[in-house]
């Protein structure tokens, strides 16, 4: 049995989506991302769970930035998990008589709404995390009347659902990744993504258009870019790239390869079965065989077989 670890405390978003990930994994709740990511490079868990974007808040930096930074993990899955927050309270509770709310500041945006028009006279106050609310509510005495948070979290701390999908819109979804130690990676299906960190050697004119470039030759679709500060001053930045595709398919290969020639260093960080199952459509040229065909007509004409 694997044992991973997550963003904590128990009751997190990200606990629901390692149980859907590895319902059968022990599971290593740890006070933040950094810490999650740093047992599994230590040893102390197989791999771990953590959030890496959000369609309304964007991209989770302290992912981005230890994934860059830190010792090497490879992505080997994702998942889309739908973001639905509960009102949680102690047994016997109501909804008119809750005048003091405990939620993480994400919840409490994404919540406004229901907020103003049921809680018009309850005060909000901000939570390390929607778990840590929900267990700080659960407290016999607690100064709090009720958290936002998932349903999970009531579940593990005895809190009664007294609202359920309270959020503004019933389309958010957080993506997770599940990493590990580099090894093996999952084999290509036919719809995967691939990531990777790439530095830009020096600041020049068409830095950012030579690497995309290395793509667009190339028929690879990106779905995520993201600029991070390298910390060497203002305007040095490096890029998170997502794009479709296995390192395994010729033309992802080939990409990563101009990628690593123009670049100061690139960060592999795994291809891996997209959550969508999207499957993309390849360009006319741009396929397996199509590489393989144009490799072998070089190797003839260099070898004056043409």
């Amino acid at each position: 049995m694997p044992k991973l670890a997550y963003l904590g405390p128990e009751g997190t978003f990200t606990e629901e989506a390692l149980r859907i990930l590895a319902p059968e994994a022990e599971r290593l709740p740890s006070a933040n991302v950094s810490a999650a990511l740093d047992a599994a490079r230590r040893g102390e868990a197989d791999g771990a769970v953590v959030p890496l974007e959000n369609s309304l808040e964007g991209a989770i930096t302290t992912t981005l930035d230890e994934l860059a930074w830190g010792e090497p993990l490879l992505i080997t899955a994702e998942l889309l998990l739908p973001v639905e927050f509960s009102l949680l309270a102690r047994q016997d509770a109501v909804i008119s008589r809750i005048k003091r709310v405990f939620t993480h500041p994400a919840a409490i945006t994404q919540c406004r709404n229901f907020i103003a028009r049921e809680l018009p006279d309850a005060v909000v106050i901000a939570a390390p995390s929607t778990a840590a609310a929900a267990q700080e509510v659960a407290l016999p005495g607690s100064p709090y009347d009720a958290a936002i948070a998932a349903r999970i979290a009531g579940e593990h701390y005895g809190l009664v659902e007294l609202a359920a999908k309270i959020g503004d819109r019933s389309d958010t979804v957080t993506r997770f990744v599940r990493v590990s130690r580099p090894g093996s990676m999952p084999e290509p299906t036919g719809s995967d993504r691939t990531s990777l960190v790439a530095f830009l050697t020096d600041d020049h004119p068409g830095a950012l258009l030579e690497m995309l470039t290395e793509f667009s030759v190339r028929g690879v679709n990106l779905t995520r870019i993201e600029s991070r500060p390298t910390g060497d001053g203002i305007g040095r930045y490096f890029f998170h790239f997502d794009f479709e595709g296995h390192v395994s398919d010729a033309r992802v290969g080939e990409a990563l390869s101009g990628l690593h020639r123009i670049c100061e260093d690139v960060r592999f960080l795994g291809s891996y079965p997209r959550a969508d199952g999207f499957f993309p459509q390849i360009k006319r040229g741009m396929a397996d065989a199509d590489f393989a065909e144009a490799e072998d007509w070089l190797t003839r004409i260099r070898t004056g077989r043409a």
